[in-house]
């Protein structure tokens, strides 16, 4: 009899999941951004936010949060409540932190739920117009003449700019002096002024102030030339054979949401990304939108952590 009693209440507490998910959200959801506003991350984010929040018909609030490689925003967000009201929007940097950190404020497996791809973009080598530097043969020559003496920045210890300046470094054989950032957008202003040589920009951070001519564009890193930059060669074209590397973006949710829920927010990211007039934005920042279920993300953000701690390993960069 008790065992009858049992299966019952479980099958009444089920029951309502699905409903759950139907009439889900009845409130404003929070996304905390792992970096500041201007980044990468801020600029695909929002522009998710403003999809799903016209789809829902409640505010999606874009709460940043930047610092540490995105790390501060990830503690908020594993702290946060189960109940599928905050998720967090972070960068391929979600899968780096475990490498580069040896105390992160929370497990990467354990504290999250992965919920959805957003899209991947090339990073964009560029410097000051006034640069001596015409090319990447020769910061590659000057880093090799005289290393460390190229200043390069990223956005962030553990950010995917960081990550694509530690594969560039350890792919050309070449050492710079590593300076960093809060955030693309502060970033981007030195390398304008002048006050930092180089930086792998996210193609969306970036894409305006090369168009407009305050930066000089000299390589993507991606394997084939992004058609927002068509003149633009890849850095395998540029002297080093063989290298690709690219930025994503993902949303997770703390450990306990409803697979229901995971479920129905993971659909409405893929029916923002195939929006014809969202899909114009993204492709025009020179994204390419991903498409994948939970359980495929969660397998790929799994191996792209093992790719990761492979390259940190090689790269012989010691945790933080």
């Amino acid at each position: 009899m008790n065992l009858v009693i049992k299966a019952f209440v479980v099958m009444l507490a089920t029951a309502g999941v699905p409903a759950l998910a139907q009439n889900y959200p009845t409130k404003p959801v929070r996304m905390i951004l792992a970096f500041p506003p201007g980044s990468s991350t801020d600029i695909v984010g929002r522009l998710y936010t403003q999809k799903l929040s016209e789809y829902w018909g409640q505010t999606v609030l874009a709460d940043n949060r930047g610092g540490a490689g995105g790390s501060i925003a990830g503690a908020i967000a594993a702290k946060a409540a189960a109940d599928g009201y905050t998720f967090l929007i972070h960068s391929s940097g979600h899968a780096v932190n475990p490498s580069l950190y040896s105390q992160l404020p929370y497990d990467t497996l354990k504290d999250f739920v992965d919920v959805a791809p957003l899209v991947e973009q090339p990073l964009v080598l560029v410097t000051n117009p006034s640069s001596a530097f015409k090319s990447t043969a020769d910061l590659i020559a000057r880093a090799k003449a005289k290393p460390g003496s190229i200043n390069f920045a990223s956005a962030g210890v553990g950010s995917g700019t960081h990550f694509g300046l530690e594969k560039l470094k350890l792919a050309a054989a070449i050492d710079m002096t590593h300076v960093t950032y809060k955030g693309s957008g502060e970033v981007l202003i030195d390398v304008i002024a002048g006050r930092v040589d180089f930086y792998l920009s996210p193609i969306s951070a970036g894409l305006s102030h090369i168009q407009s001519g305050k930066l000089r564009a000299l390589a993507v890193s991606t394997a084939k030339r992004n058609p927002s930059l068509p003149n633009v060669p890849t850095i395998a074209e540029s002297g080093v054979p063989g290298f690709e590397f690219s930025l994503w973006f993902g949303v997770w949710a703390p450990t306990g949401v409803p697979a229901a829920i995971i479920n129905k927010v993971a659909a409405d990211i893929v029916r923002a990304g195939e929006n014809p007039e969202m899909r114009a934005k993204l492709v025009g920042l020179g994204n390419d939108t991903m498409k994948m279920t939970p359980a495929q993300f969660a397998k790929f953000v799994r191996e792209e952590m093992k790719d990761y701690a492979r390259i940190v390993k090689a790269a012989g960069i010691k945790p933080l």
